[in-house]
């Protein structure tokens, strides 16, 4: 089986290992994270000018029609960056929602301005009680003469206060915790009723809180069916946990060349310290992680491959791989990052430093769309459902 990436994907690798390396360094990215927005919008339209925000979407759209095979070549390069611009908000995961809609009106208008950059959009999802669990939502659609009317607040929604659309998720029946009766609709961010305070996170990012007071929204809003919300969510969940882990294999492999570099250039004891043993060991144990968490990630690939070409067999085997590969992203992006800190000695934590930067990142993803334990528990109940 071949597990080298296409030409066109080692273009697009290509194409973003330069800009990472000539113009986003460390300094640059620092500037953008303390500035007002926490994004650069001439990046970002840079993005849109390279065709990489076309990448996942289909041509009839005026996208490049790739795959997530694509989007993980491209993700990989970002995370050796630590790139800040919104990327897997609003293309991977709020344009992978709308791509798998069945919304048609709404996919033509608004997918061909993700690509030409005149649209920054989120997924507005999570609440205070919900944890992991996605479907654990309480904020309400209830529906009325002329549509919907929304109250509820979302937690931590990502690039929330740059944000030109929302995809929210609101209940429109079933109880709280039912998979059942969570839709999904687009709103517009500036609409009357919608409150948003930002704050940043622990890895230079933004997040929001979300308030929706009696928002009134269309039902051609609708990305699906009413009440059947979750099985969009389901379909795209894969491929963005896919890319995140992209992301994190990215910045996985850069913290182990940055570790190896140092431990060759500094010394103790007159001999620099990659000559211990010791630390040799280690730096081999951090290059296995590594090394296993890419594993994962071709694995996953293959199945979804795979299930594309041949849909009946379930997506089962999809699912169990991409619960492992976070749980062992979870587990690999400790070690590293733990490692990386701690062979620095104790300029590994200080803000001067990109070391911790990369691993507050790391600490990020993990808790994106559930830690490693969450994903752990998914897979052995996917595992032994089979038996």
């Amino acid at each position: 089986m071949n597990f080298e990436f296409s030409e066109e994907q080692v273009m697009i690798k290509d194409s973003v290992a330069r800009f990472v390396r000539d113009e986003y360094d460390f300094d640059t990215r620092r500037k953008i994270i303390h500035s007002e927005e926490g994004i650069s919008r001439d990046f970002w339209n840079m993005f849109a000018e390279l065709g990489w925000l076309s990448i996942p979407f289909a041509e009839e759209y005026g996208g490049f029609g790739g795959s997530v095979e694509d989007t993980v070549a491209m993700m990989e390069e970002l995370g050796k960056g630590i790139v800040v611009e919104p990327y897997v908000s609003t293309v991977v995961i709020f344009g992978g929602l709308l791509a798998a809609s069945t919304n048609e009106a709404l996919k033509a208008d608004s997918i061909p301005k993700i690509i030409d950059g005149s649209c920054l959009g989120s997924f507005a999802f999570l609440e205070r009680q919900s944890r992991f669990e996605i479907a654990d939502i309480a904020t309400s659609a209830v529906v009325t003469d002329t549509g919907y009317v929304i109250n509820g607040e979302k937690t931590v929604v990502f690039n929330g206060a740059t944000a030109d659309s929302l995809i929210v998720a609101a209940r429109t029946s079933g109880g709280q915790y039912d998979r059942q009766g969570v839709s999904l609709f687009m709103v517009d961010a500036a609409s009357p009723g919608v409150s948003i305070a930002s704050y940043k996170t622990m890895d230079g990012q933004s997040a929001s809180t979300i308030s929706f007071k009696d928002l009134q929204v269309s039902a051609s809003q609708l990305l699906g069916a009413v009440d059947q919300g979750m099985d969009i969510v389901d379909q795209v969940m894969p491929d963005i946990l896919m890319a995140l882990s992209a992301e994190a294999l990215g910045i996985m492999a850069t913290l182990n060349a940055i570790t190896v570099d140092y431990s060759k250039t500094r010394q103790q004891f007159g001999t620099p310290i990659s000559s211990f043993q010791a630390l040799q060991h280690r730096m081999v144990d951090t290059f296995m992680a590594c090394e296993q968490t890419k594993s994962l990630l071709y694995r996953g690939l293959c199945d979804a491959t795979e299930l594309a070409a041949n849909p009946q067999l379930g997506s089962v085997e999809l699912q169990k791989s991409v619960h492992a590969l976070k749980a062992t992203v979870a587990k690999s992006g400790k070690l590293i990052g733990e490692e990386a800190i701690q062979i620095h000695g104790g300029i590994g934590i200080t803000d001067e430093l990109n070391i911790g930067h990369y691993v507050k990142r790391l600490m990020t993803i993990n808790v994106t769309f559930g830690d490693g334990d969450f994903h752990q528990k998914k897979f052995n109940q996917l595992s032994y459902s089979a038996l």
